[in-house]
């Protein structure tokens, strides 16, 4: 599946990155890749279980995000990260693409999400999308290029 490849592409691209390399912004923007991985696990979290089923399970800790950075180690953010894929993933197996949102996000993106499917096609696109930040970091950090699964 292309969101699985996706997801896939993420872990790659900064496998082998030391805590230092994880936790440090490269660009002026601040954003970390430790703190984008933990941003696209929030995303799964919210796409799949907040508005796919209506519901979500309580977060692992206190509602301390700050947009894509982290106070937690990579252990934990990795398994907060595939945890979330995780639930995502069944959902995606108990649930037919035509099924309709059971909860809501704001306009005017919500009004653009009318099933699973199109659900699926945003985190595709936004796991993606991430995944060339990603890319792009990782060529600043020690020039490393192509990286992805094999």
């Amino acid at each position: 599946m292309f969101l699985e490849a996706q997801r896939a592409s993420v872990l790659a691209i900064i496998d082998g990155l030391d805590v230092e390399s994880l936790t440090t912004p490269v660009l002026a923007s601040g954003w970390t890749p430790l703190g984008l991985v933990e941003h696209l696990g929030y995303a799964e979290r919210h796409w799949f279980q907040e508005i796919a089923t209506g519901s979500a399970e309580p977060l692992p800790w206190p509602g301390d995000h700050t947009p894509l950075t982290t106070p937690r180690p990579p252990s934990v953010v990795f398994a907060f990260y595939r945890a979330q894929c995780e639930r995502s993933n069944a959902v995606l197996a108990s649930t037919p693409l035509s099924a309709p949102p059971r909860g809501r996000h704001p306009a005017p993106l919500g009004d653009e999400i009318t099933d699973l499917r199109r659900i699926v096609l945003h985190m595709i696109e936004e796991t993606a999308r991430h995944a060339g930040h990603l890319d792009i970091v990782r060529e600043l950090l020690d020039g490393k290029t192509g990286l992805g699964p094999r």
